[in-house]
């Protein structure tokens, strides 16, 4: 009888051990993550919502000042910073509907091209794919050496037909020309590895049927392929539409945020604001990027409702 009972606590002992383990196994999964989440993220996060409601330039000790960071950007019109933010948001959003559409429809057919599979598409797919491995400082180098007013080799090869000089990087609207072709030049590539990935997703049949029924390429494209990509669309376009808010070292190497104030973007306005000058204010950064943040946020969920949004 006590060997019985020995034998079902060794038993129930094994279990519970088992169980421990199972529930332990996730959290050394998700532990690394978690910490690095919290350190990096949800704690600088949490920290710069509280810093933006105060008076704070790194070296003297943080004076609460409420909602006035908030007003001096939303509703303030005395406010200089009023001025400057809605210029930079201006700037923002002007890159952005110029660089998004062409981010968007110009990958989507270097996709379908290579997706048919035509002689030599794999020296295709990694030639489009390349610029995206460099960093932004590269680029812009590159594209600086390109398109510079005077020294610029497409300057040159412009007056070696008799055409004047361009100045791409200290004119409007040729700033944002310039900024704009660096950004798809960079960044083509990894949308279209995103919209290939959904191409191998839809099912030859489908193609085979529309066939069938006498769909021409171009309602081909229409009814199979674009219903085909809708999630990978929208996830591109949420992306794609994100990273453009986010720009900054586009115009900060090229143009330096000129002429003027024209591409001084709010990334870029909220760095100056924040770590230069002889005075830098990181309470107003702090609540410029909370206000860009929300900004995001919104657009995020409508860019993704719509593009999801069961017909």
């Amino acid at each position: 009888m006590s060997d019985v009972i020995k034998n079902n606590q060794t038993s129930h002992s094994i279990k519970s051990k088992k169980k421990w383990k199972e529930k332990l196994t996730p959290i050394l999964f998700i532990g690394p993550h978690l910490i690095f989440f919290i350190i990096f993220l949800a704690y600088p996060t949490f920290y710069g919502f509280v810093i933006s409601f105060n008076n704070w330039n790194f070296f003297t000790d943080m004076e609460f000042v409420g909602l006035q960071n908030y007003a001096n950007i939303l509703w303030n019109t005395d406010s200089l910073y009023f001025d400057y933010f809605w210029s930079a948001f201006q700037a923002t959003l002007t890159f952005v509907v110029l660089s998004v559409p062409f981010l968007i429809i110009v990958p989507l057919f270097l996709a379908i091209g290579i997706h048919a599979r035509p002689f030599g598409h794999n020296f295709f797919r990694a030639l489009f794919y390349a610029p995206s491995l460099l960093s932004v400082v590269t680029v812009v180098l590159i594209w600086i050496w390109l398109l510079d007013t005077n020294a610029g080799i497409v300057n040159y090869y412009l007056g070696m037909v008799g055409l004047d000089n361009i100045p791409w990087l200290t004119r409007v609207p040729w700033v944002w020309v310039s900024l704009v072709l660096m950004t798809i030049w960079w960044t083509i590539g990894t949308n279209m590895i995103l919209i290939l990935a959904g191409l191998g997703d839809i099912p030859d049949q489908l193609y085979e049927a529309a066939k069938i029924d006498g769909a021409n390429k171009f309602k081909q494209f229409i009814h199979v392929t674009l219903p085909g990509l809708k999630g990978p669309l929208a996830f591109v376009l949420v992306m794609t539409t994100l990273a453009s808010f986010n720009v900054m070292a586009q115009p900060q190497l090229a143009t330096g945020g000129g002429p003027g104030y024209d591409t001084r973007v709010l990334i870029l306005y909220i760095y100056e604001v924040g770590f230069t000058g002889g005075n830098p204010r990181a309470g107003l950064a702090a609540a410029l990027s909370v206000v860009l943040g929300m900004i995001l946020l919104c657009i995020s969920l409508i860019q993704f409702k719509l593009m999801t949004k069961e017909k």
